[in-house]
């Protein structure tokens, strides 16, 4: 029997065929409240199903394939298959059904669908890290997937997908939430910024509270999202009724301010141990050195300490962006607007499509911050 050279390669293939033989691919109903009917992968157009079957099976013999490089490059291509044939075939399939539906109809992409995706999705991700690809590599295979998606779009190919529909529904709330997000996210993170370094400071200066702040903010961090928005909304309320001039900037118990504070009180933790570690890790030889050559304080941590600790510091303020792009979807429900307004409009209206329009793009943000602090993170490392 060949020797299997990955084994995450082949689980995807395993995972990938078996959606293919039990999941429904498309679900088309005549309207978007009522039950719909499920149709099988082997139902799509025959062009388009061929490709994405290439794609699972060549994933599939990859998988004993033993030169990485060759075997990583070969799993983008076939992955590409996978996703690009899926799409494509969702699309035109959909096109085909609702030729001869009612006005209203719906065409929903189904679980086989999502499986497939996600398998094609992970196999691109493991290959661009087993195949130690560098960054203008990982650039072009991001910039590759993204122009891909928008030619389709563009070519009118995914018009029919009801996710598609209810984006072009809402496009104008759409981008109006989009900004209202990142707003928060940029807002809670600079804010964590400003009073997570300085207390960073003080914790590296003065040892003995050490354990106070972390378990402070430990205990922050450990409070439920939706909890936290909930008990800011009392004090916040009366904060504004007795200073007007907050009121008439916008600050009170609902709305961005209560859900910005939030946000910056979860991000403090990953923020100040990520920097603590860093900037506490530095070797102590490395610091006598610098002394002994006539570094003074100021001098040691801006030459010395920062460009050492910045793979540190970088990582943490990965982790804080990452944890409020996810966050500030929960937001949504005092007010604060974002992307999250279409999760809970879409749950309130058992609207799934509406659901994936809130859903879907936070997690490519997410992925896409990931992408960028990789990079970052890369550069930093290189030359530290």
């Amino acid at each position: 029997m060949p020797k299997v050279h990955d084994r995450v390669l082949l689980i995807l293939f395993c995972f990938g065929f078996a959606g293919v033989l039990l999941g429904g691919f498309l679900n088309f109903a005549p309207n978007r409240l009522a039950k719909g009917v499920a149709y099988s992968f082997f139902q799509m157009p025959g062009f388009e199903m061929s490709a994405v079957l290439a794609g699972l099976l060549a994933a599939g013999f990859l998988s004993f394939a033993s030169r990485e490089k060759l075997r990583a490059c070969a799993t983008i291509l076939a992955a590409s298959l996978i996703l690009w044939g899926g799409l494509k075939g969702a699309g035109d399939f959909a096109a085909l059904l609702i030729q001869d539906g009612p006005p209203a109809a719906r065409a929903s992409l189904g679980a086989t669908f999502w499986i497939l995706a996600g398998v094609a999705i992970l196999a691109i991700i493991d290959a661009v890290q087993k195949g130690n690809f560098g960054v203008p590599a990982r650039l072009c295979i991001g910039a590759f997937f993204c122009a891909g998606f928008f030619l389709m779009g563009a070519l009118g190919n995914l018009d029919h997908l009801s996710l598609a529909r209810e984006f072009s529904s809402k496009r104008d709330v759409f981008m109006t939430e989009l900004l209202r997000h990142l707003g928060l996210v940029c807002a809670a993170t600079f804010l964590a910024l400003i009073i997570g370094v300085p207390l960073t400071l003080i914790v590296l200066r003065k040892t003995a509270v050490v354990g106070f702040v972390f378990a402070g903010l430990g205990i922050l961090q450990t409070i439920p999202s939706i909890a936290l928005f909930g008990v800011l909304i009392a004090p916040m309320s009366r904060l504004s009724e007795s200073l007007p001039m907050l009121r008439e900037l916008g600050i009170n118990g609902t709305g961005p301010a209560p859900a910005i504070l939030a946000l910056t009180l979860y991000s403090l933790l990953p923020l100040v141990r990520s920097f603590y570690t860093g900037l506490s890790e530095v070797a102590s030889e490395v610091k006598e050195a610098a002394t002994a050559i006539g570094f003074g304080a100021r001098r040691m941590f801006i030459e010395i300490e920062l460009p050492l600790a910045l793979p540190a510091l970088i990582s943490g303020l990965r982790v804080l962006t990452i944890q409020a792009i996810g966050l500030a979807s929960v937001a949504a429900l005092i007010g604060a607007g974002g992307l999250g307004t279409f999760i809970f409009q879409g749950i309130g209206q058992y609207a799934l499509d509406l659901v994936l329009l809130g859903a879907i793009p936070v997690i490519l943000l997410a992925l896409a911050t990931n992408l960028i602090f990789a990079v970052l993170l890369g550069l930093a490392r290189r030359h530290s």
